[in-house]
C-alpha cells in the first residue's frame, strides 16, 4: 500500500471528497495505509515489544499512473517520472527503518541504498549468517549508524525486462546513464535522440537535460559496466 485497487475506507473517502480525482482516491487510501500501520505500531507499544522490533517501511517504486490507480494521484515532487520508469520519480523511493535502542532516531541519509538492501542488513543487525552465494544488496549497518560513511555501493544497475528495447540504468556516484528511457508522465517528451540518456544528479537532480553528447567518455564508461553487469546476471 498505497497500491492498486485504491480502496480507501469510507471515512477518508468523506474526508478527501472535496478533492478533485485521482488526487482524493490517493489520499483516502495512504490515510487508510497510515492507520493501519498505526495500528500495528499501537500493538508492539502495548506489548513492550517495540525495543524487540526492527520496523521497515519502504514503497518498491514510484506512483503509478496507471488507469487502474484513476490516472494518477501520487506525486514524485522535484523528481521525473513514475512507476516503469528509470528515471528517479521510477526509482528513488522513501525509506524508514526503526529501531529504539538500537539505532538513531530521527536522523536522515542521503547515501544510495537500495531494496536489496534489506536482507543483509537485517541479517546483520540480528546477528543472522548469509548464505554463501553473490548478493546484489550490501548491508548499509554503516550508514544507518552515521551520516557520513559513504555509500555501500559504488556502482547500481537496474533492467526492466529484456532484449534490445529493455529499459536500463546504470548509477556511479552522481552520474547516471539510462538506457531507452520512459517517462509515464510526460509521454511524448523523448525522442530518437534519447536513447541513451545520461544526467549528473548533481546538477540535476530533476533529470530534464541529457548531456550524453557532452560526456562521451562517461556514456562509454557506464554502458560497457552495465553490459558486463548483465552479462554476470544472465550467465551466473
Amino acid at each position: 500500500m498505497p497500491h492498486y485497487p485504491l480502496q480507501g475506507e469510507e471515512k477518508w473517502r468523506k474526508t478527501y471528497r472535496h478533492l478533485t480525482a485521482p488526487r482524493k482516491q490517493y489520499a483516502a487510501f495512504v490515510s487508510t495505509m497510515d492507520e493501519k500501520i498505526g495500528r500495528v505500531l499501537s500493538y508492539l507499544d502495548r506489548f513492550n515489544l517495540t525495543e524487540k522490533t526492527i520496523v521497515i517501511f519502504q514503497s518498491d517504486h514510484g506512483h503509478s499512473v496507471e488507469v487502474r490507480t484513476f490516472g494518477g494521484g501520487g506525486s514524485a515532487g522535484p523528481y521525473r517520472g513514475a512507476k516503469f520508469s528509470m528515471f528517479e520519480g521510477g526509482i528513488r523511493i522513501p525509506a524508514m527503518i526503526s529501531w529504539p535502542g538500537h539505532l538513531p532516531e530521527n536522523e536522515i541519509r542521503t547515501q544510495l541504498a537500495t531494496g536489496c538492501d534489506w536482507f543483509p542488513t537485517i541479517a546483520e543487525l540480528c546477528r543472522v549468517k548469509l548464505p554463501k552465494r553473490k548478493l546484489d544488496g550490501k548491508s548499509i549497518v554503516p550508514v544507518l549508524k552515521s551520516a557520513t560513511v559513504p555509500s555501500q555501493h559504488k556502482w547500481f544497475h537496474w533492467q526492466l525486462g529484456n532484449g534490445p528495447r529493455a529499459q536500463w540504468a546504470v548509477r556511479e556516484d552522481h552520474w547516471k546513464l539510462i538506457g531507452n528511457p520512459r517517462d509515464p508522465v510526460h509521454k511524448n517528451s523523448l525522442g530518437p535522440n534519447n536513447k541513451l540518456f545520461l544526467v549528473d544528479l548533481e546538477k540535476d537532480i530533476g533529470e530534464k537535460t541529457n548531456i550524453a553528447k557532452d560526456h562521451a567518455d562517461v556514456v562509454k564508461r557506464l554502458k560497457k559496466r552495465h553490459n558486463l553487469w548483465k552479462h554476470d546476471v544472465l550467465h551466473n
